[in-house]
């Protein structure tokens, strides 16, 4: 994994600078780490670990909620000068086709994780192995990691990497996605009701 280009991207966020990170210099979906401008790996850094989801990120989704997240995170890293590492990991690592299928297959009255199950597929297949790799890169030690999700502390714990906190990222349900925020609770471990911001 290489660092390959940087550019800078206003956004309505605020100021970023936006790295590309992949093993080859022609790939066309490269990891991305969005660094806003007043980023300071000496401290403790803000920093979400958000895996890429067309439908809610770009298309506005209401079946998820991970627009949603991707622009809080956004905004809590650009108060505090921190950073989203936007790994390509789509349909939590089983990629677009396969989580239109997933969708299908809910439509018809299965659970989230039961519908990639029964296309023999991994209820999640994320790997964060990338994103300690990247944080390393970026010279970050600490940080105060903005999830919901106990399997990326887990992971970031495992590491060099310390976790400082836990920034709770937790949106109001809605009819669209309520069945999924709960399963995502009950099944996958998530950590929805508390806001606690110790690990």
């Amino acid at each position: 994994m290489k660092r390959q280009v940087e550019a800078s991207i206003p956004t309505i966020w605020g100021n970023f600078k936006m790295v590309a990170f992949s093993d080859k210099v022609a790939e066309r979906m490269p990891h991305i780490a969005m660094i806003h401008e007043n980023f300071d790996p000496t401290k403790p850094v803000y920093l979400r670990i958000h895996s890429e989801c067309l439908t809610g990120d770009l298309f506005g989704s209401k079946r998820c909620d991970c627009g949603e997240q991707l622009d809080g995170a956004m905004r809590v890293v650009a108060e505090k000068g921190g950073v989203v590492l936007y790994l390509r990991q789509e349909g939590r690592g089983i990629g677009l086709i396969n989580k239109l299928k997933a969708y299908n297959l809910q439509d018809k009255g299965l659970n989230t994780a039961d519908a990639n199950v029964h296309l023999g597929l991994e209820v999640d297949a994320r790997q964060y192995g990338i994103a300690v790799d990247i944080m390393k890169y970026l010279g970050i030690q600490s940080i105060h990691l903005i999830t919901n999700n106990p399997l990326k502390i887990e992971a970031i714990e495992e590491s060099s990497i310390e976790v400082v906190s836990r920034i709770p990222l937790v949106t109001k349900p809605i009819k669209e996605n309520e069945a999924y925020l709960q399963t995502k609770e009950d099944l996958m471990g998530h950590l929805l009701n508390n806001n606690a911001k110790s690990k």
